[in-house]
């Protein structure tokens, strides 16, 4: 049997949220929802969202890949599918799903493809795994209207995936909260400068 058909472990994360104290893994409060985005390097993105009034806990992670549980060397070599992606929950009654989707747009470059400025490979495509037909739509709508808005500026077609959430596999405990244990840690995020309205 390959490594790749055995049971894999889920790696241990840090119980608590370092910047927001709460919880980082579920069970989460029946009032909460989960977005999930994948805007390139997740460290950047995660500093983004955590910002935001209305986000109870963030963290890091990979999704829609073919791997359990993969590790970051193994989703760094590209073999696995995985994308890095921030899973944000967040209180809708305080914070609309619509103003996640402003800040995923005006975060990045969703032109990219496979890369976000020199992070360069499929783990850094633009991404966003919607947690129930609602998501979807306001996710599907976003897109248009922000391409609208990228056409008038000059810029290219939109290369973001969205799709239906998939598994959410933690990232190491060193990559939760990166920015704000190394506040001089790398951030690749640059937007297009475009507003999303």
């Amino acid at each position: 049997m390959n490594h790749d058909m055995q049971a894999r472990a889920p790696i241990s994360v840090p119980e608590r949220h370092y910047v927001l104290d709460a919880a980082l893994s579920p069970p989460f409060d029946q009032k909460l929802e989960v977005a999930v985005f994948g805007m390139g390097c997740f460290w950047g993105a995660e500093r983004l969202f955590w910002q935001l009034e209305g986000v109870h806990s963030t963290a890091v992670g990979y999704a829609a890949g073919q791997l359990e549980h993969p590790r970051y060397e193994e989703v760094c070599s590209g073999h696995t599918g995985h994308a890095e992606v921030v899973q944000v929950v967040f209180e809708p009654g305080r914070l609309a799903y619509t103003s996640l989707l402003r800040t995923f747009w005006e975060g990045h470059d969703p032109t990219q493809g496979m890369r976000q400025g020199n992070d360069i490979g499929t783990q850094y495509r633009s991404l966003i795994l919607c947690a129930g037909p609602e998501q979807l739509d306001l996710a599907v709508a976003s897109r248009g209207a922000y391409q609208v808005r990228l056409d008038a500026a000059g810029l290219g077609p939109i290369t973001t995936q969205i799709q239906p959430t998939t598994s959410f596999y933690y990232a190491e405990a060193y990559h939760q909260q990166y920015l704000a244990k190394n506040p001089g840690g790398y951030c690749g995020l640059g937007g297009t400068g475009v507003a999303c309205g």
